[in-house]
């Protein structure tokens, strides 16, 4: 009987499983890292960018107006410090993104500098401790070594920095005199939103690619393991039809890998057997038949039943048009079919006179009995059910079930009418044989309560067919 395996221990689903976590932690791994890469190079483009604008506006200030700047809080006031702080507006007005421009230069202290043009002296960037950024103020600029590298070349940070100002990313360039030399440093920053908002962009494409990834893996998952696994079921449902005697089944397994060589060793060993099951059973055949013929060498009087109830049995199944494994079913089930007799004393089969109701008891017990015998050897049921249900009647008053009708085996039905007609053309101890013509009369007059009507019908065609006549009417 099939049982049924609860879905997490299924095979299937366990190679469902190992797939998709398998393409997930490759899919994982590889979206982490291209999420990386991307970040890095978001990054790095923005660090180019801020060289860049702050390389531009660096060349647009002139350096010699900027150093005439009063290095003190008066200063922003001085004409020049005006005009410089317009230009710087303008520039951040062109480039949306910058959030604070400005420029610083060296004092004599070593990583220290201090703010020349800051355009919010007095603004935003004016903090609740005091500190501004008024011209002269001065600013550690000894813990951003990428400032430090700005009087000989543009740089950027490389990552957020924070100050008294806030987390921000900061691009720098020289700007230099007439002469070549660089006098200040101009710095333009963005806040950490801005480097945020990148982040998320880059994030939210990766988690879309992530849950497309997660959705492919899981399809090609299920796509890959059924393929993987649809052979295993196909051998799973080979062994269950061999299981039940079915060594007629093929596996059908289209594949040249290994599982394909089990299926070809599978189809092979049930053909084997199949051929180890005939012969098994043409042996037990021929074996019980000889158990036939011994027992009716006992009672001259049904010597040969057997064979003739085998040969009628067959001309019926062929004018009925059955399937030839049927038709070679009931030969070899008529050869078997009293063989219940056997537990039967010959004083009882071979007497006379009328039986007495515990012999007629015994005589009927022979189809369960043969059935007992047959069931450690024979491997279908319905061969069984043929042996014993071969004295049901069609008006459900057999034996020893009482079924009737369509309940009775065919082949059971067929075997009963031949039967009968044998034990009717043939001498008995208790009474003289029938002619032919008065046993076919005797079928006809009983289609339909003890025999089956479709049987009968055949049989009188049978027989008909032989004597070059029609069936009685």
């Amino acid at each position: 009987m099939k049982t049924a395996i609860p879905f997490f221990r299924r095979f299937q689903t366990k190679v469902t499983l190992v797939i998709i976590i398998c393409m997930l932690f490759a899919g994982v791994l590889s979206n982490f890292l291209i999420y990386q890469y991307t970040l890095s190079i978001q990054f790095n483009d923005l660090r180019s960018k801020l060289m860049i604008i702050a390389q531009n506006a660096s060349l647009m200030i002139d350096a010699d107006m900027l150093m005439r700047i009063p290095l003190n809080k008066e200063g922003a006031q001085a004409p020049e410090f005006k005009s410089i702080a317009e230009k710087l507006e303008q520039i951040k007005k062109i480039n949306p993104p910058i959030k604070y421009i400005y420029t610083l230069t060296k004092t004599e202290k070593e990583g220290v500098w201090q703010f020349i043009v800051d355009p919010f002296p007095q603004g935003e960037r004016i903090r609740q401790n005091g500190i501004t950024s008024y011209p002269g103020d001065t600013y550690k600029a000894w813990r951003f070594p990428e400032m430090l590298k700005a009087y000989d070349q543009p740089s950027a940070d490389t990552k957020l920095e924070v100050d008294e100002w806030g987390v921000t990313m900061s691009g720098y360039a020289p700007i230099k005199d007439a002469r070549g030399n660089a006098v200040a440093v101009l710095g333009v920053d963005v806040t950490a939103n801005t480097v945020y908002q990148m982040q998320l962009a880059v994030r939210k494409r990766s988690l879309v690619v992530l849950v497309l990834g997660i959705m492919f893996s899981v399809a090609l998952g299920m796509i890959i393991s059924r393929r993987i696994t649809n052979p295993v079921h196909e051998l799973l449902k080979g062994t269950r039809h061999i299981a039940k005697g079915d060594l007629h089944y093929v596996v059908t397994v289209k594949s040249s890998n290994e599982i394909g060589e089990l299926a070809r060793s599978f189809n092979h060993m049930a053909k084997s057997l199949l051929e180890s099951k005939k012969k098994l059973l043409d042996y037990f055949y021929a074996t019980v038949q000889s158990f036939v013929r011994i027992l009716e060498a006992k009672d001259t009087y049904t010597r040969g039943h057997s064979e003739r109830v085998t040969e009628y049995a067959e001309k019926i199944a062929l004018k009925m048009n059955l399937p030839q494994e049927k038709v070679k079913l009931v030969k070899d089930t008529a050869l078997l079919h009293d063989i219940g007799k056997l537990s039967i004393h010959e004083n009882i089969l071979n007497k006379p006179g009328k039986l007495t109701d515990e012999e007629w008891e015994l005589v009927r017990k022979h189809p369960v009995i043969g059935e007992e015998i047959l069931k450690p050897v024979v491997l279908t049921d319905e061969m069984l059910a043929i042996v014993r249900n071969h004295h049901e009647r069609y008006d459900s008053k057999g034996y020893p079930d009482q079924i009737g009708a369509d309940n009775i085996n065919i082949l059971a039905a067929i075997i009963t009418v031949a039967d009968a007609y044998d034990a009717m053309t043939s001498l008995r101890a208790y009474r003289k044989e029938l002619p032919k013509e008065e046993a076919m009369n005797e079928l006809k007059k009983n289609s339909g309560t003890q025999f089956h009507p479709k049987v009968v019908e055949a049989f009188l065609e049978v027989l008909a067919d032989e004597k070059g006549t029609h069936p009685l009417l």
